[in-house]
Formats: C-alpha cells, structure tokens, sequence
C-alpha cells in the first residue's frame, strides 16, 4: 500500500471490518488503516462502543487516531441524507487538510452497507478526491463458512433478500430460488421460522445472530431456535429450497 504525501488533498480509504472482532479483513486494508491520521468508526446510538471498532483488536494503532461517529437508522429519508452529508463535510475537512482518512464498515463496505451512503455523499463533497474501498466479509458468507455450507453449487440461482413483510412473498422468493440469503429479520423471525415450516424445509437452513459477539447465537437445526422477535436483529439465515446433491460420492 503507497503512502500518499501531505500534500493537497489526503486519500480516503473506507474499510469493511467483521463480523464481529475476529480480525476478518483485507491485510491491504490493514496496510492502509496504518497510514491514516484518523480513523472514522460507526457507533450506533443505542450503544456504549463502537463494533466496528472491536474488529481491530490486535492492530498496533494509536487510540487518539479512531473517533467515532453516531449511526443512525431512521426511517426518515430527508434526516438520514442530512447525516450523511454532514458525515461527508467532516471527513471533507480533514482530506483538504492533506489529512489520510478511514472509515469502518461492518460487513462488506458495499453490500446493504450505511458506507455506500457515505462514499457517495464523499464524493458529491470533493469529487476528484483520491479513495479506495476495500471489501470486507459478509456476514453470510460468515455464517456459510461456520457451518460448511455452500451459498451455491453448479448452477443453482442463489437471491440476497432482505427479509420482506409479507410472508407469502418470502415464500414465492424460496419457490424460485434455490438458496436465499435473508437478511434484515428483525421482527419478522417468528412469521420466518413458520413459513419454513410450512415448507418443511428447516432442516436445510442454518441461522447466524450477533456472530462474532460475546451474545451471538449460531444454529444448525432451526427447530431448536426460539422464537423470540428479537432474535431477529443482526441476524442473518440461509435457506435451502432443496437438500444439497451429494456432488462429492
């Protein structure tokens, strides 16, 4: 990773770390993180520390280097644009200054992630500003890994969902995919864990929440998992149409 000089404008690295404080990121990454003045990390509001910032525990980087800054998720669209754009000034101010500068992302910085906000409202802010996003570990392909099961074989149709309100529609997505990924459950997990049910597919899906945490919940026979709405936060489950070809005998 090329040190950029101090002078003009710095460069803007923005970094997908996790799940969890495994150290699951980029060694590149790690390359860049090191040249930064300061490092930007996401904490939610509803929290004392920053996740995103526990995922680099173990990296020889002064603590007065990483800030972290609040995460909203509010499903007002006009005080969510104005978040991210007052995010985008404040990185703004310390690129101008010649400053390095990183951002963490849980997960992959570009896949259902708050960065992809930030990055565009970065570069409506300084658009000729040098930048490299590094991709980070989804927390499916996580929980895949976990648990030795393939996100698809041959030419199986595999769909990345987040989980939709309506059950029925869960179901017709199951119907015509042969792996789904469903993400964002929340409260939905009850309603989720009938549907599969119904289908008789349990015994096919496997069940990830808070992986990485102290908390976290990982599950390979859902008819053991309680149903608990609130279960379904930071949890992600993969479900299999079919069970898997024995490709390997």
């Amino acid at each position: 990773m090329r040190e950029t000089k101090k002078q003009g404008t710095g460069t803007f690295y923005g970094v997908g770390v996790g799940p969890g404080p495994r150290g699951l990121f980029p060694v590149s990454a790690v390359e860049a993180l090191l040249c930064c003045d300061i490092i930007f990390c996401p904490k939610a509001d509803t929290k004392e520390y920053s996740f995103a910032r526990q995922c680099l525990n173990g990296i020889d980087i002064p603590e007065e280097k990483f800030e972290e800054i609040p995460f909203h998720m509010d499903p007002n669209r006009d005080l969510l644009r104005g978040h991210y754009r007052q995010l985008a000034d404040q990185i703004a101010e310390h690129l101008k200054q010649g400053k390095n500068v990183g951002c963490l992302t849980l997960g992959d910085s570009m896949t259902y992630s708050t960065y992809g906000y930030t990055i565009a409202a970065l570069l409506e802010v300084l658009p000729q500003v040098e930048h490299h996003t590094f991709p980070g570990i989804t927390s499916y392909a996580h929980l895949a890994a976990t648990f030795n099961w393939p996100l698809g074989e041959g030419k199986e149709r595999v769909l990345i969902l987040p989980c939709p309100d309506e059950m029925e529609n869960l179901r017709n997505d199951i119907d015509t995919h042969d792996v789904v990924v469903l993400m964002k459950i929340g409260k939905r997990l009850t309603d989720v864990l009938q549907v599969l049910d119904s289908m008789k597919i349990k015994e096919h899906c496997v069940f990830g929440r808070r992986m990485g945490l102290e908390d976290e919940i990982l599950c390979n026979d859902l008819s053991r998992l309680p149903e608990e709405e609130s279960l379904g936060y930071l949890s992600t489950m993969l479900i299999r149409k079919n069970p898997r070809e024995k490709r390997h005998l």
